[in-house]
């Protein structure tokens, strides 16, 4: 990203901290292919067949920004960063919608290899999202790591920096986080039988 982008896009950030309701419609079009970028990283862990589209999917985090008030935004990154989460708690919401229509509230667990796998069953998905809950309760960062480099498609050096910690932390997060998962994951494979 050229760096009259990356100060415009800082720029924006703040005016709109500070009030300025315009500021959004200005941002997005600065934002709007790093948003897609993400998306379609988002879109790549899911089935072919979704309901979603990446285009869909920045739409819909536009219009959750749209709504936001008193956005306190620390700086790229960290608009970035939430833009992400928004995005996979909106593949939450669809997940758990075609989920209550398709199969009544029955959850499967998902397994996993050494790397974190795209996912393409809805109750997959639904089970990743509240093993990382679980994780998030007693060690936010590492879930935080394990949400940024799998669902947000960031680099150990992107999640580095939108985290504030190091580039080895992020590493031993992710690997902490990954295995911790797979354990969770298992156990609910075992006391399903």
């Amino acid at each position: 990203m050229a760096t009259a982008d990356a100060s415009g896009i800082t720029c924006l950030l703040h005016a709109w901290t500070t009030g300025d309701s315009f500021a959004l419609d200005q941002l997005m079009p600065l934002v709007y292919r790093e948003l897609r970028r993400t998306a379609r990283r988002h879109m790549a862990h899911q089935r072919p067949n979704h309901v979603l589209q990446s285009g869909d999917l920045v739409n819909e985090v536009y219009l959750r920004l749209l709504h936001m008030e008193k956005v306190g935004w620390q700086n790229r990154s960290h608009f970035y960063a939430v833009c992400a989460q928004m995005m996979r708690l909106i593949l939450i919401d669809s997940a758990r919608a075609q989920q209550s229509l398709k199969r009544g509230g029955n959850l499967q667990s998902v397994p996993l290899d050494g790397e974190l796998a795209a996912i393409d069953d809805l109750d997959e998905f639904l089970v990743v999202d509240l093993a990382l809950r679980d994780l998030a309760s007693f060690d936010l960062r590492k879930s935080q790591v394990l949400e940024l480099r799998i669902f947000g498609g960031f680099s150990v050096k992107e999640t580095a920096e939108i985290l504030k910690v190091s580039e080895d932390t992020v590493t031993r997060d992710c690997q902490f986080a990954k295995l911790w998962l797979l354990r969770q994951l298992d156990g609910k494979k075992a006391n399903a039988k």
